[in-house]
């Protein structure tokens, strides 16, 4: 019946699918277990190994170097943004997650967020017309813009050199040493059909054994060869002109560089103006005399807001 065909073109397709999947999962078993026991017998310096390109060699070194200062670069920023781990993974969180669209908010203050506050709140509680208390509420207030500011520099700190920097070492960086991965294989399978060609023209003048002709050995051993050699080239070419593209790379990273830069330079002149106005208001000195022999102290203390006396 139709029924019975269908099924028996079913059950045939199963099997030759099967076998094609064991036939590969074979084929592959075959060439990790041929790579490993190269890599194991050169260790061992029982094998021969084919020695790179010297330029590739010197790119292999520039690029290790290169992932490896950006690595630092990238985690030495993060932490001047964000000193404390905990508070920059949180940070790294809500950059990288749309919290806008699941309803999530960020409502962690900063730490000069937090000591603002609590000068108010102790402002208030001291009195707000008393000197200590008028002055703990202001320079409160301008604690609160200072943690304002940080934020903002923080924002702009991580979408300038942070960010960037993290998608190249996840994105181009980890593309180049996965390459490098594959070459380093092609390499080892090119190592290991060498040694099977060496292996073969040794045999040439034994007697055959089994019915296998030692000819026909060296000749499928010299074909992998030759076209272990091609895919190896090919290999060594695509890593090659990965890593030399490296260099349009730091040409970006000169771009995010100076982003970092322009984010502190606002930072740090905004927090000044904040810091001048709060100066303009109230700076007192008070001078503490007898502490000790003949020693004078003078400490620069927060002088008394508008509509506060101040004892002079």
């Amino acid at each position: 019946t139709m029924e019975n065909i269908r099924q028996t073109f079913t059950d045939a397709s199963g099997f030759l699918s099967k076998a094609v999947k064991d036939a590969n999962i074979h084929d592959e078993a075959s060439v990790v277990f041929n790579r490993a026991k190269q890599y194991t017998e050169e260790k061992l310096g029982k094998a021969e190994r084919t020695q790179l390109d010297p330029h590739l060699v010197m790119l292999e070194t520039k690029t290790d170097n290169m992932k490896n200062l950006t690595e630092k670069l990238k985690n030495n920023s993060a932490a001047v943004l964000v000193p404390n781990p905990a508070a920059r993974a949180e940070s790294l969180f809500f950059d990288s997650v749309p919290v806008d669209k699941i309803g999530i908010k960020n409502e962690r203050m900063s730490n000069l967020e937090y000591l603002g506050s609590d000068m108010i709140e102790a402002g208030n509680e001291f009195g707000t017309t008393t000197p200590y208390g008028a002055a703990l509420i202001r320079v409160g207030q301008t604690e609160k813009k200072l943690g304002l500011l940080e934020k903002e520099f923080i924002r702009g700190g991580n979408e300038g050199m942070v960010t960037p920097l993290t998608r190249f070492l996840d994105g181009e960086m980890k593309n180049i040493m996965r390459e490098r991965k594959i070459l380093e294989n092609k390499r080892l399978d090119l190592d290991a059909c060498k040694n099977r060609v060496r292996k073969a023209r040794s045999m040439l003048d034994q007697v055959p054994k089994d019915g296998v002709d030692p000819r026909q050995v060296l000749e499928q051993a010299e074909n992998e060869l030759r076209l272990s050699q091609v895919e190896f080239d090919r290999q060594a070419e695509i890593t090659k002109l990965l890593m030399e593209g490296l260099s349009q790379s730091q040409t970006n990273h000169v771009r995010h560089l100076k982003a970092f830069v322009a984010a502190q330079v606002e930072y740090y002149a905004q927090a000044h103006l904040v810091m001048q106005d709060l100066n303009r208001d109230h700076v007192v000195i008070i001078t503490f005399e007898g502490l000790t022999a003949g020693a004078t102290f003078e400490f620069e203390l927060i002088r008394h807001f508008e509509g506060v006396p101040v004892d002079e």
